[in-house]
Formats: structure tokens, C-alpha cells, sequence
């Protein structure tokens, strides 16, 4: 008899990836300056664009793990993961509005957007429908 082969949810594994590679990738760009995640974080200022920095990577990782661990609520661990990256993006929006760079980039936002910013958008929304289809 043949083992029934488990499911790896790989749609939403390739979505956390996706959120992972973006967040390093050049985000925006202000001028001479194209920050990528990392550069939101700081710690000396600690503010909503840290908060959401924090969270965007943290959940991006933690998806990325349970993608790989056997729990018993690993569905809802991954979906709480999700969320807590996607959240992490719109605190991160709501943070622009506290630094002189980032209003400049809040203005035009699309307009100034980079290849990381539309990677982690892509992650995400590979990662709910990965989510949703169980695939």
C-alpha cells in the first residue's frame, strides 16, 4: 500500500519566499535613497515604521518555518502568520506619515515604489491563495 503524500502548501511556502526576497530588495525610491526593509528598522526611533517592518519579516519567517514543522494547529499558525505579515505591511503605511522621507514617498506611493515592494505584494497575495486552495 502507498503512502499518502502530505500536502506541503507549497503556493503559500512560495509566497513567504516571495515576502522574504522583496523586504531585501529596494522597497522605494526617494531621491538618491532606495531603502529596502531593513532600512525602516530603527530602533533608536522606534515608531510605527519599525513596528511594521518588524512584523512584515517576522511573519514572512514564522510562515516560512511552519511551512516545514508538524503542529496541530499548523493551518492556523500559518494563517496567523500571514496576517501578521500583511498587517505588518498596512502599519507600515500608516508609519510613513511620522518622517519627511517617507511623506515624500507616501505621496506618490505607487509612483515611487521598487521591484521589493511589488515582490512582497505578489507574496502576498501568492500566499492567501496558496492558504485558501490548501495548495
Amino acid at each position: 500500500m502507498a503512502k499518502k503524500k502530505k500536502s506541503m502548501g507549497m503556493l503559500y511556502l512560495i509566497g513567504m519566499i516571495l515576502v522574504v526576497v522583496g523586504f531585501f530588495l529596494p522597497m522605494f525610491k526617494a531621491g538618491p535613497i532606495e531603502p529596502n526593509g531593513l532600512d525602516f528598522f530603527d530602533f533608536d526611533n522606534f515608531g510605527f515604521v519599525t513596528i511594521g517592518g518588524l512584523l512584515i519579516i517576522i511573519g514572512a519567517v514564522l510562515g516560512v518555518v511552519l511551512n516545514f514543522i508538524n503542529a496541530k494547529n499548523k493551518k492556523m499558525l500559518q494563517l496567523v502568520a500571514l496576517i501578521l505579515s500583511i498587517a505588518g505591511g498596512v502599519v507600515l503605511f500608516i508609519g510613513f506619515n511620522d518622517n519627511v522621507i517617507y511623506k515624500t514617498i507616501a505621496k506618490g506611493f505607487l509612483k515611487h515604489a521598487y521591484m521589493g515592494f511589488y515582490v512582497v505584494l505578489a507574496g502576498w497575495v501568492v500566499g492567501v491563495v496558496g492558504y485558501l486552495t490548501g495548495k
